[in-house]
């Protein structure tokens, strides 16, 4: 598993929610990396399950 680091802004549709978020995760892909990424910016911020958040920027492989 790698860790995976996130920085970067947040779209929800085609709204910029924010235009920089700092997240980190492990998995074992980076499309896993950023489906937990977006996962835990819904759950942070109160956004139902069903809203499209995607996260625009570049996902990193923490060292």
């Amino acid at each position: 598993m790698t860790r995976y680091v996130y920085d970067g802004p947040v779209m929800e549709f085609d709204t910029l929610l924010t235009d920089r978020w700092h997240g980190e995760t492990v998995a074992k892909t980076k499309t896993k990396a950023m489906s937990n990424l977006a996962y835990q910016f819904k759950k942070n911020h109160g956004r139902l399950a069903t809203a499209k958040i995607t996260l625009p920027g570049q996902i990193k492989e923490a060292c």
